[in-house]
């Protein structure tokens, strides 16, 4: 809770050693400097990157941590200069917030941005060792200090389990639907993974106008969650080759679009020639440091021709992209609702992500 103007004492989940349960434990925020906001964290989604850095996948050199980055809360304190957003502020939290000033920002490609801002490292232990949030921001948590700019302002009346989705998972799948890939109307596509994010490129495609979208899985009630959010067919790639099927769904030809959001080599293969000639592939999945395409045939890969690209975050602006799909979910257009599979406490965190593991959610989300 804020103490006056002075340093906050907060509660939240800290990884100290990799592959063991997060601790919930209390730590100070000193107040935010210059740019900088506090936020008082109302819910927060439980993602995978959270669970891979926790295990170790990205490294060690970050522990101990603060985990979450799927947040959405209540701007509580500002530091000096900050004009973007107010006390009362119901926000969305970024973990990208282009700088303006760096190579691609000059050049007009602000969603590469070089040089995303963040606040500075603020947060402690109660026995003195500085805390690294999860991509620059940390929402298993009460409270967490954040760059103004990382802070996208919403309606007060939208409610804050269904938006911290948007902050990653939600936009990650439906930017690298509408700007990464740039699916177009009437064109097929295939989703491999139909995780949270994977139906959200399914939600992606269905609002660019696909009239032909295939999710591919390995769970049946994955595959089932999949058409919900408007897959038109499905493929349990457990049941025989995923490529061969798809290519029969599609007179032989294969989809015009194809996305892998497993990061898994094997899967990213089947969603490269899955594809129709000069077809676009969008490696959404985050692949651990020491995987490899090790056998690529580049010969076939030649001939087929067309796009492999790489959706970092959807390839979004947060602060034109977040309030476009809050206004989506206010319409209807998006399904937000039922990506939220279950509310939990902060308690309840480490279960969340074995039953992410199972199989058995979309997204838990924690509720403050």
């Amino acid at each position: 809770m804020a103490d006056g103007g002075g340093t906050i004492t907060a509660r939240g989940a800290i990884a100290r050693e990799v592959g063991k349960p997060a601790g919930i434990e209390e730590f100070t925020i000193d107040p935010p400097g210059p740019g900088e906001a506090l936020v008082k964290i109302l819910a927060s989604g439980v993602c995978h990157t959270d669970l891979s850095a926790k295990n170790g996948v990205f490294g060690t050199d970050y522990f101990p941590f603060l985990l979450g980055h799927e947040g959405c809360g209540i701007v509580e304190r500002v530091g000096e200069g900050v004009s973007n957003v107010v006390v009362g502020d119901k926000v969305i939290l970024a973990w990208r917030a282009p700088c303006g000033n760096c190579r691609f920002c000059l050049t007009g490609k602000p969603n590469l941005c070089a040089a995303s801002l963040n606040a500075e490292q603020r947060m402690r232990t109660h026995d003195g060792i500085t805390l690294q949030p999860v991509l620059g921001i940390g929402t298993f948590c009460t409270h967490t200090v954040v760059h103004s700019r990382q802070c996208v302002k919403i309606a007060d009346s939208l409610p804050a389990e269904q938006m911290s989705l948007i902050g990653c998972g939600v936009m990650t799948g439906v930017g690298a639907a509408l700007y990464t890939a740039g699916v177009e109307a009437g064109s097929s596509v295939a989703v491999f993974g139909c995780g949270g994010v994977g139906d959200s490129i399914v939600m992606g495609a269905k609002l660019a106008g696909a009239t032909t979208i295939i999710g591919v899985d390995l769970d049946p009630r994955k595959l089932e969650w999949a058409k919900g959010f408007g897959a038109t067919h499905t493929v349990n790639a457990s049941e025989g080759d995923p490529v061969a099927r798809i290519k029969e769904l599609t007179g032989g030809f294969g989809v015009n679009y194809s996305f892998e959001a497993v990061g898994n080599p094997k899967v990213t293969e089947q969603a490269i020639f899955c594809r129709d000639l000069a077809g676009t592939c969008t490696i959404v999945g985050v692949a651990g440091p020491t995987s490899s395409l090790e056998s690529l045939p580049l010969g076939k890969f030649f001939d087929l021709g067309g796009a492999l690209r790489v959706s970092w975050y959807g390839d979004c602006l947060p602060t034109r992209d977040f309030p476009i799909l809050a206004a989506w979910y206010q319409q209807g257009k998006l399904d937000l609702d039922a990506v939220v599979t279950k509310v939990i406490s902060l308690e309840e965190s480490d279960e969340a992500f074995h039953a992410m593991e199972r199989g058995e959610t979309l997204r838990s989300v924690i509720a403050f």
